[in-house]
């Protein structure tokens, strides 16, 4: 069973003070999907990264039909660390225009709400 590190149930302030958000980004290898989430992670930008496995993507670019394999990370972390994250997220990719979508978390478990709130960079200069 997965426990949220460093909080303790009963303890927790209910409301989110940070509003938190998922990045879905692709990646055209999983070695790409792996530096990226670790990068980010040990940055401190995202809390945590989920890699799924492959999946083919399919879509037109530059004029062409293309069928890819692709690597999908989902990462969480602050709408405060949304910019930078998405900035450091094209610094490290490979393509050209890489695929990174923000998705607002509207609700979701408190204590876990909680948890990418406190382990995300709390230096506000971002």
């Amino acid at each position: 069973m997965l426990k949220c590190p460093h909080l303790e149930k009963g303890s927790l302030v209910l409301e989110i003070k940070n509003k938190t958000n998922l990045l879905y980004v692709t990646a055209g290898s999983e070695e790409e999907a792996n530096k990226i989430a670790a990068t980010l992670v040990e940055e401190q930008l995202v809390a945590c990264a989920n890699i799924l496995g492959a999946s083919t993507a399919i879509y037109r670019w530059k004029e062409k039909l293309t069928k890819e394999t692709e690597f999908i990370l989902v990462l969480k972390t602050v709408a405060r660390l949304v910019q930078k994250s998405v900035q450091r997220i094209d610094e490290l990719h490979s393509y050209e225009c890489p695929a990174v979508i923000v998705i607002d978390i509207q609700d979701g478990n408190k204590e876990f709400l909680n948890w990418i709130n406190n382990a995300v960079l709390r230096d506000f200069n971002y």
